[in-house]
Formats: structure tokens, C-alpha cells, sequence
């Protein structure tokens, strides 16, 4: 497993040449003008804290199944898993002040759920804001996989709707990837959270709304 750290430190970064990364020059040639898709899929603080935590929400315990068998079904195609999590530091009182204290660095509340822990594969994003790519090395390790001609959309996963995955969409837009959410695969505190997060995503920053099946099944 491969953990970078936030605000731009990286622990031993190698880029390895993995089955997705061997079939790389294959995946970027285009047909009919139109680029074939170089996907990674960001799993978002599907965490303790989240799912039956300080933090929980009753709701993101059904995302954890369908994300479950999504994963299982990416890696036999080799497609790269970014899990992005909430680590946070005791002076993080930017969002403590209004969620109270969660997912801290070193707790149990910070790790994966045991149904989604990441395979060595998998690449761990440690993140202290709501968006994936804040100060993280998100977006440098996107471009540098697929023998480094990178991933070119990104597939989002986890919690919440309407806050963090709604913030890494935005980031993830501005950077030039294509998004997709997985419709299923994304929850919030409430429905209407949800929905009003799927709706502005679109809108504003032209991702593409999918049930898990239809991403699995357009994923070769």
C-alpha cells in the first residue's frame, strides 16, 4: 500500500509497474475522435467514524455492500482505488467547531471500515479539509499513474454528498478530469442533501450522474 501525506509529503512514492499501469499505451488510443477513459476510482472517508461513529449517519451503512462489490469488481479489471480519508489533527477547529472532533490521526475512528480496508495495491490519501485534493499529493498521483500518461476521470465514492464529495468534484473539475458519481454509491445526513448535491455537481460542474451498475458495466 501506498500512503501519501498531506501538505505535500510523500513516503517513499515509487511508481511500480502494476497491471493497470502495463496496459496503459493500450487505454490512451482514441476512436472516432473520442478519448478512451483512463479511470480511478476515489473511495471517500467510507470510515469508522462515518459509518458508526461520532459522526455517524444512518444512512452510509447501505453504501458499504454496493461499494464493496464495486471495488472487488474494479481491481479484477485492474482499475486504480484512491481511498481519501479524513485525518485529522487535534487543531483542526475549522470544521471541529461545527462537526466536533472526528476521524483524528491514529484513532479507530480514522480507519476504514473492516468490509472496505484498502489491498496493498491501493493508493491512501490522508486529507484534513473536505475536498480530496486540498493539500494533498491527489492530483500528482493521478497524472503519474498509467506509466505516466494518468488517469483522465475519476469515478466518486463514499460520504457526504453534498460537502466532500461535492468538494473534490469541484477540484477534481478545475484540474480537467471527467467525474462521475455513482449515484448509489454517495449518500448524505439526509435525502434532500443528496439530491441537492447530485443536481448541483451536474449543473455546475458537468459531472455525470451513474447507478454502480451502469459505471461497472461501461468499466472494461
Amino acid at each position: 500500500m501506498k500512503i501519501c501525506f498531506i501538505l505535500g509529503f510523500c513516503h517513499n512514492y515509487v511508481e511500480k509497474k502494476l497491471p493497470w499501469s502495463r496496459s496503459a499505451i493500450k487505454n490512451t488510443k482514441e476512436k472516432g475522435g473520442n478519448q478512451i477513459p483512463r479511470y480511478a476510482i476515489l473511495v471517500n472517508d467510507m470510515l469508522n467514524d462515518f459509518v458508526d461513529g461520532k459522526l455517524r449517519c444512518e444512512r452510509v451503512g447501505q453504501l458499504v455492500p454496493k461499494i464493496k462489490s464495486f471495488i472487488e469488481n474494479a481491481r479484477q479489471k485492474n482499475v486504480p482505488l484512491f481511498y481519501c480519508n479524513d485525518e485529522h489533527l487535534l487543531q483542526d477547529t475549522y470544521e471541529f467547531k461545527l462537526w466536533g472532533p472526528h476521524a483524528i490521526k491514529g484513532s479507530e475512528g480514522a480507519k476504514v471500515v473492516d468490509q472496505l480496508k484498502p489491498a496493498r495495491v491501493d493508493y491512501v490519501i490522508p486529507k484534513r479539509t473536505y475536498s480530496s485534493f486540498k493539500g494533498t499529493d491527489l492530483h500528482k498521483l493521478l497524472r503519474a499513474i498509467y506509466n505516466g500518461i494518468g488517469c483522465n476521470t475519476v469515478i466518486l465514492l463514499g460520504v457526504h454528498t453534498h460537502i466532500c464529495i461535492k468538494h473534490t468534484a469541484f477540484d477534481a473539475f478545475v484540474r480537467g478530469f471527467n467525474i462521475i458519481v455513482a449515484e448509489d454509491g454517495v449518500t448524505a445526513f439526509t435525502e434532500q442533501d443528496h439530491l441537492s448535491g447530485l443536481e448541483y455537481m451536474n449543473r455546475n460542474y458537468g459531472v455525470s450522474i451513474k447507478k454502480i451498475s451502469d459505471i461497472t458495466n461501461s468499466i472494461s
